[in-house]
């Protein structure tokens, strides 16, 4: 591979493929697929610390052995305005400490207090991460109702229509007494064709298309009997 062409890496690493052979369908349709491990009861290690399986999501500061900078009782936004104030405060300290004396050793303690106040201003964003779990999911929720309640509108007026174009129908149907008045006619004028037919026809009550097959029968008895094949 040349040394200007672009190398892929990918941000997380592989899965293991000999783990995920282990889980085709056909092992997962028999039964064969290892079985999930069980649950963490007591400590585990992520990211190189230690942590319980019964603390808390959100752990307290004491229990990361963080000093406390503000009170147990306290205002979140007004304590997220002050750590900033603090923040802006210190980082301006150690820009002059960098002007001015690079070599100092206030600058570690500059440093160390930045790193504080980081701490404690990513520990009260996370406290917040309840809240915006619960309000995320109402908002999710009020977002299903809307939507739902669009389509309960919508399949409304849909019936409303289909009920209207039936009863139109209905409306344009005839009467009972009008419909039978129209048969008893239509069955009186067939009564009266059949009976003109016959009059036509005479004594003799024969269909002409019996008539026709009789004479085609004939004609060709006449034309066998000729040729002397009888």
């Amino acid at each position: 591979m040349a040394a200007s062409e672009a190398i892929q890496v990918s941000s997380l690493p592989l899965p293991p493929v000999q783990y995920i052979n282990l889980y085709t369908d056909e092992n997962v349709r028999r039964g064969r697929a290892p079985r999930p491990p069980p649950p963490i009861h007591d400590t585990y290690s992520m990211f190189g610390n230690v942590f319980n399986a019964d603390d808390t999501i959100i752990r307290p500061l004491e229990a990361q052995g963080i000093k406390r900078l503000y009170p147990q009782h306290f205002d979140r936004r007004r304590e997220l305005k002050k750590l900033n104030h603090s923040l802006l405060v210190n980082f301006l300290d150690l820009i002059d400490l960098l002007v001015q004396c690079p070599d100092s050793p206030r600058r570690a303690e500059k440093v160390e207090d930045l790193s504080l106040l980081f701490i404690h201003i990513h520990h009260l964003l996370n406290e917040f991460r309840p809240h915006q779990a619960r309000e995320t999911l109402r908002v999710m929720m009020e977002l299903q109702r809307r939507q739902r309640v669009d389509t309960a509108l919508r399949f409304q007026k849909h019936l409303e229509k289909v009920q209207e174009i039936l009863q139109h129908a209905l409306q344009m149907l005839p009467d009972g007494l009008e419909l039978d008045s129209k048969l008893a006619i239509n069955t009186d004028a067939m009564e009266a064709m059949d009976t003109l037919g016959l009059e036509q026809r005479g004594p003799d009550l024969c269909c002409p298309s019996d008539r026709i097959m009789c004479n085609v029968i004939d004609e060709m008895t006449a034309m066998t009997s000729s040729n002397g094949l009888f």
